[in-house]
This record gives C-alpha cells, structure tokens and sequence, in this order.
C-alpha cells in the first residue's frame, strides 16, 4: 500500500509539471570498478551503478541522471573540471584530498579481501608477510597494506605489484602460479565464486580484510545536488524497496544513510 500511494504521489506531481519542462541533468562519473561499474565507455555499461542510475529515474521526474566515463586516475580532474556532478560508491580516503568535494556516507560496506592458490599446508598465516611474494593488484586501486598509495612505480618496487584492470585476470594469475596473492574486492568475489563454483576449492581466502570500504556518494561543490537532496532521493528509493533489491543483487546491504555536509581541503 505505501508503494503505490508513493506512486502514485509521483504521478500527481509530474502531472503538475510545467509545459515544456525539462529534468535537470545530473551527470554521473564512472569508472570501470566490478562489480559496481563494468566498462562504463560501453553502448551498454552494467553493474550496480547503471541499475542504480535507472531506478533513480523510473522513481521521479525532477533528475535525469546520466552516466559520464572517467577512469581512477582521472577522476579527481573530471570532477575539478566540472566533468561530472556526482561519483557513488566512492570513499574520500582514495586519493580525493586535493580535491574538493561534499560527502555522503551511504553506510553501505563492501571490503578487499587477499586471495592465494590452496595448497596443502598452507593457511591463513600465509597473508601475515607479503614480503617476497607477487602482489596482483588492479591499476589505479588504493590498497591498505600499501598505505593507500596508488602509484604504479611505487607498487611495483615496493611490492613486486603485477598490475591489471581485471580481478578475473588477477584471479587466472593465481591458478597459472604467476602471482601469489590477488587483493579482490569481497562482492566481486562472492559474484565470481557463484559464476564459477568449482574454482573455490582452489582458493584461500583471508579472514582478514585488506581494507573495509565505507561508501560515500561524493558531489561537486555548487553542483545540481547537494548532499541533503541526494540522500532524500535515495532514502525514498529504499521506501519503495529498490535499493535494497537492488544491493542483495551484489551482495551488499544498506545502513541508514547519512547527511553530513562537509567539503575536503
């Protein structure tokens, strides 16, 4: 019953829209990060942010969101340059100091896990030193065990980094004995593990988390959302029970949503 009063509350007030008026725009920056966002410069991205982005507007009339490509280098400039509004399921500890930016925590929590070839005899102490090791790594990925630094040069001396833009390759790298230990993101895993169920009895996966992600939505300063406004839309969606259909999808789950205004020096 509260689903289609909200729906029909939608209704009425598009019907009271102006003649001729049209959505503002809110255009959304993406870059390819599976499982929330994969090949976003496709005719055809998927994962959780393009069903997201449509959700959003199916529910009201007053946005039209839209998905804008950027890569994890050049996301910080994208959104400095006004390229794009808005980027969800991002955290302000991945490199965002120097740009600024307003907030959102969405309290929804996914984490990287470390990930080795099974082998007889070994176990979890095997993620306690990672030194002499070879480190897969996904290019352009904060890591916790590297102090969030992202740099290429700086991963491949310190760590023996092979770098990729593909967890599944990252994980082939393991089952080939060229790699030893994969940092994979835990949703994308559990996702991967459901496609290809014989390829868990050869895997060790840590108990402990490399990092645990605290999603935020972070928008641009003076953009067409704030960060109020942003988590109406998204608590309404969860009202009509599509966020959190939406999240069990990916293995993921909401909290409740909060709405600090805060910009980044």
């Amino acid at each position: 019953m509260r689903t289609l009063v909200l729906c029909l509350l939608s209704c009425l007030y598009l019907l009271q829209l102006p003649a001729g008026y049209a959505a503002q725009q809110v255009r959304v920056g993406g870059y390819h990060f599976p499982p929330y966002l994969f090949k976003p410069e496709a005719p055809q991205p998927h994962g959780l942010v393009p069903e997201l982005l449509e959700a959003l507007n199916r529910m009201q009339g007053e946005y039209r969101f839209v998905l804008v490509p950027t890569s994890a280098s050049r996301r910080y400039r994208d959104m400095q340059g006004e390229r794009y509004d808005l980027i969800l399921f991002e955290s302000s500890q991945w490199g965002w100091q120097n740009t600024p930016h307003l907030g959102l925590p969405l309290n929804i929590e996914d984490a990287e896990v470390y990930v080795a070839a099974a082998e007889p005899g070994r176990g979890q102490d095997y993620f306690d030193d990672f030194a002499g090791k070879r480190m897969a790594l996904y290019s352009g990925y904060h890591y916790g065990f590297a102090g969030y630094n992202a740099d290429q040069d700086y991963l491949v001396r310190s760590f023996s980094a092979l770098m990729t833009y593909s967890h599944d390759s990252n994980l082939r790298m393991l089952q080939l004995q060229r790699a030893d230990v994969a940092v994979i993101t835990r949703s994308y895993l559990r996702m991967y593990l459901e496609r290809h169920p014989d390829a868990a009895a050869g895997l060790l996966v840590s108990e402990r988390f490399d990092q645990i992600y605290r999603h935020e939505v972070l928008l641009r300063p003076n953009g067409p959302l704030a960060p109020p406004q942003m988590a109406r839309l998204l608590e309404r969606l969860e009202s009509e029970g599509e966020l959190s259909r939406l999240l069990r999808r990916y293995h993921l789950r909401l909290g409740e949503i909060g709405v600090p205004d805060r910009k980044a020096n």
